[in-house]
């Protein structure tokens, strides 16, 4: 009899167990899989979709202009844009767009519509004013203004000073060179 019991209250606090477990994997089910420490890729998004982010929570712009057969825009994605710390602070501070300067799928943007024109996007040419490098960074500001261009291969070293000088406003008081000469990196 002491056998039955015993093996009876087993079950039942193995169950228990099991039940415990079978509720907190349901109740993280539907929580966001990448939070800010665990996040493994930067957010990329469509300009569409930016623009209509921007009416409930307005973020500065990055957009990194590419095409498919750019060398360094490879090296880039490969190298720049894994680093856990450029994940993190472009998810942080921007909304990140992904732009195929190539690419035949026709552009909304601010009222106006951009197509295909010799091979090229005309929303690229617009975004590059015509400097047409790959890779390319260009920056805007919170209302799509000031686009800030950066032709060019960046390594995390380069880009950290960047990204924090534009995204936390520097530009706005200290000139470049300036803030270069004393920004200590710590990525």
């Amino acid at each position: 009899m002491k056998k039955i019991l015993l093996s009876a209250l087993a079950l039942v606090a193995i169950s228990g167990v099991l039940m415990a477990q079978k509720k907190s994997k349901k109740q993280t089910k539907n929580l966001p899989q990448a939070t800010a420490a665990t996040e493994t890729e930067i957010k990329w998004r469509s300009i569409g979709e930016v623009q209509q982010l921007m009416k409930k929570e307005p973020r500065k712009v990055y957009v990194d202009v590419y095409t498919s057969w750019c060398g360094w825009c490879k090296v880039m994605d490969k190298k720049t844009f894994t680093n856990p710390q450029v994940i993190k602070y472009i998810n942080k501070n921007f909304y990140a767009v992904k732009f195929d300067a190539e690419q035949t799928d026709s552009v909304h943007f601010m009222g106006s519509h951009y197509g295909m024109e010799g091979g090229t996007n005309q929303f690229a040419i617009q975004l590059l004013r015509g400097q047409m490098s790959y890779p390319t960074t260009v920056v805007m500001e919170e209302n799509f203004q000031n686009p800030q261009i950066i032709p060019g291969y960046q390594d995390v070293k380069a880009i950290e000073p960047i990204l924090i000088y534009l995204g936390e406003n520097h530009f706005k008081k200290t000139p470049w060179e300036e803030f270069e000469k004393s920004y200590k990196r710590s990525w």
